[in-house]
């Protein structure tokens, strides 16, 4: 069988191609993709060549770990899809099972069961695509422990952005405020649950979300701040934003974008914490009671809450992959999520 596979074959160059499956194995199943979503994040720096060549494309996911990064090669991992044909020696209830992989984007692939994650069956392919961004949003949390009647700031609200603040929106705060100059995720961030969202750029803006923070009052100053912006500018934001001994999580995956970060006055004085997240991993200290099925198990739950098929801007086919990264590329502020339908 043919598979239909998106392939990066160099700086803002993305084409689909047809290559021939091996043979499905003894205790391999094939799956046929029904929707796939591109992480606007990481896809866009590997769009346009600013993933670090030092680094494999994930270690962590077994449809990426081989990789080097360089081109031409293939990304992506949220694929959902439907199981077609299943190897000699697995079990039959997989015959038909709904399923999310970390696959990069294709029409079909060949995987171990141990790859996939069944989709449970009261959720739509649609809001099963978000899994892993969801599982992202889950660990941050897991790894900020925001607490009762603290003030919480979140710099960007691209659809990781949306996720993290759709779940602290359900915490006892005494303030959830964004950083976000898009207007169109500003509208979306205030629709589920943000107290306040504020343009960087905007001067009245920014005084009001200090006097929002009590920024100069004893105690004042944001206690967490979550940055997933995507820029490494923003780190200087915060840091002017925070607190006393505040938490700054960085969340954000910068590839090989720098800036300079000014660690001389506030954040010296202020025993600043800036710490970073990633979900390939579980913090070391909660291991003892959290693994991968769990956190799993919370992210579905928190899809059935949050609803994330509601973030959807655009869809288009494989074949037109092109144009979507185009879009991405060119007029981000048109685009929230973009999936790629099948035709299933």
């Amino acid at each position: 069988m043919k598979s239909r596979q998106l392939w990066f074959t160099g700086p803002h160059s993305v084409e689909v191609i047809e290559k021939e499956l091996d043979v499905l194995g003894a205790r391999d199943v094939l799956v046929r993709t029904v929707c796939s979503a591109i992480s606007t994040g990481t896809e866009m720096l590997i769009f346009r060549n600013q993933f670090p060549e030092s680094l494999t494309l994930d270690e962590s996911i077994e449809a990426l770990s081989a990789q080097a990064v360089r081109y031409p090669l293939q990304y992506g991992y949220a694929c959902v899809g439907k199981v077609e044909e299943i190897g000699e020696e697995i079990e039959p209830h997989w015959f038909g099972k709904t399923v999310f992989s970390f696959q990069p984007h294709c029409s079909n692939f060949i995987a171990s069961p141990a790859e996939l994650v069944p989709v449970p069956a009261d959720i739509d392919p649609s809001a099963a695509v978000f899994l892993a961004n969801m599982e992202t949003a889950v660990n941050f949390l897991l790894d900020a422990s925001p607490k009762v009647g603290e003030r919480v700031l979140i710099s960007g609200q691209g659809i990781v952005g949306l996720l993290t603040s759709g779940l602290l929106a359900q915490f006892p705060l005494a303030g959830l405020f964004a950083l976000e100059s898009i207007e169109a995720r500003q509208r979306w961030a205030q629709q589920i649950g943000v107290n306040g969202v504020f343009d960087a750029n905007q001067k009245d803006a920014m005084t009001e979300l200090r006097n929002q923070l009590r920024l100069t009052e004893q105690n004042g100053g944001a206690d967490l701040i979550i940055e997933v912006s995507g820029s490494p500018d923003a780190l200087n934001l915060a840091i002017d934003l925070c607190g006393y001994a505040g938490r700054i999580l960085v969340g954000s995956w910068y590839g090989t974008k720098i800036a300079p970060i000014n660690l001389g006055e506030r954040f010296h004085r202020n025993r600043i914490q800036i710490v970073s997240t990633q979900v390939s991993s579980i913090a070391p200290e909660n291991t003892g009671r959290w693994d991968s099925a769990r956190r799993f198990e919370v992210a579905w739950e928190m899809i059935r809450r949050c609803q994330p098929e509601q973030f959807i801007s655009h869809r288009f086919p494989l074949k037109s992959a092109g144009a979507a990264y185009e879009l991405l590329d060119k007029n981000p502020v048109e685009a929230l999520q973009v999936l790629f339908d099948y035709g299933v």
